[in-house]
C-alpha cells in the first residue's frame, strides 16, 4: 500500500482529467494520509493559470486533489469505488507566497484525514517546495448526492 504510484495507477479514481489532474505521482499513502508530488505548477497548460501566473491560492486545489486520490485509493483497497464529493469548506488556510508558477522543481503535497463519517470527510493539507512550507489548511468534503 505504500509504494510510489504514477498517475496512471490512480487517475481513474478521481473526477479530474487531463491537465486538470494536477498531481503527478503518489509517493506514499496509508489509512490516514497521503504524500504526492507534482511539477504541474510550472506547466504552461496548467488550467488554473491566469495572466501567465499561478497564484498560491490554487494550492488549496492541490490539497483537495490529494484528498480525492487518498479517498479513491482507500476505497479501491476495500474493493469499493469512492463516492464523489463536493468541497464545501476551507478553514485556517495560510499562504506563505503569492504565486507558485516561478518555483523550479517539484511540490510535495500532503493530506491527512482528520475525520471520516458517512458521506463526509475532513482533511488537513500542506504543500511544500524544497522543504519550505507554501500553504496549509483544512478542507471539508461532503458526498455528492447527485
Amino acid at each position: 500500500m505504500s509504494a510510489p504510484l504514477p498517475q496512471s495507477e490512480w487517475s481513474m479514481l478521481i473526477p479530474h482529467a487531463g491537465s486538470m489532474c494536477l498531481l503527478d505521482e503518489v509517493i506514499v499513502w496509508d489509512e490516514e494520509s497521503i504524500h504526492a508530488r507534482t511539477a504541474s505548477h510550472g506547466r504552461s497548460d496548467n488550467p488554473l493559470c491566469s495572466d501567465g501566473h499561478l497564484r498560491a491560492l490554487h494550492l488549496c486545489e492541490y490539497g483537495a486533489q490529494a484528498m480525492a486520490v487518498h479517498g479513491g485509493l482507500l476505497a479501491r483497497a476495500q474493493g469499493k469505488i469512492a463516492e464523489p464529493g463536493l468541497l464545501v469548506s476551507l478553514r485556517e488556510v495560510e499562504l506563505q507566497v503569492a504565486r507558485i508558477d516561478d518555483l523550479p522543481g517539484l511540490l510535495d503535497v500532503h493530506a491527512r484525514r482528520l475525520l471520516a463519517g458517512v458521506g463526509h470527510w475532513q482533511y488537513a493539507f500542506r504543500i511544500e517546495h524544497a522543504g519550505a512550507l507554501l500553504a496549509q489548511g483544512r478542507a471539508a468534503v461532503i458526498a455528492d448526492a447527485a
